[in-house]
């Protein structure tokens, strides 16, 4: 519970410093440290403070870098026990369709930002937040919500 309270402190801290542009994000670090907060799985909440930050690397599995699918590989496999292929496109086989409005805590969600074909992957926590590799920001926790992810989802659902 203490490591809870530090961590929701240190995002909204964080999170309020600055300008009025600021004051966005510290909404949305408010409602990331609620997701948290929230997660079913004590061992997943340890699992993504223990990777957030940690940098985007094309083709990386550690945490000198690395990227969406890698990501997604170590969190089902350290926290559920599941097998994933590595490739985004080739997870997005293997699972059974889910509806987005009907995700549940570890379901993954798939993304076609360069077109129709899956690039990026996401694991869903609650409340329309996600956890990925961005690979502009590293591993972060994420609004869902977003328009540019509204707009290139493209598959959600369970491993089968």
């Amino acid at each position: 519970m203490k490591n809870k309270l530090l961590f929701l402190l240190a995002l909204i801290i964080l999170a309020s410093c600055g300008t009025k542009k600021h004051s966005i994000s510290t909404t949305k670090a408010a409602r990331a440290a609620e997701v948290m907060a929230n997660l079913k799985s004590k061992d997943l909440y340890r699992f993504i403070t223990d990777w957030t930050g940690v940098k985007y690397q094309l083709g990386g599995m550690d945490k000198k870098g690395i990227d969406c699918s890698g990501f997604a590989f170590i969190l089902e496999r350290d926290i559920y026990g599941l097998t994933l292929p590595r490739r985004s496109k080739d997870q997005a086989e293997m699972i059974q369709k889910r509806d987005k409005n009907k995700l549940k805590e570890g379901d993954l969600i798939f993304f076609a930002f360069g077109g129709n074909e899956v690039d990026h992957v996401g694991v869903y926590l609650n409340n329309d937040f996600f956890v990925h590799a961005s690979t502009t920001r590293g591993v972060v926790v994420d609004d869902l919500k977003l328009p540019i992810y509204q707009q290139a989802i493209v598959k959600t659902g369970t491993l089968k």
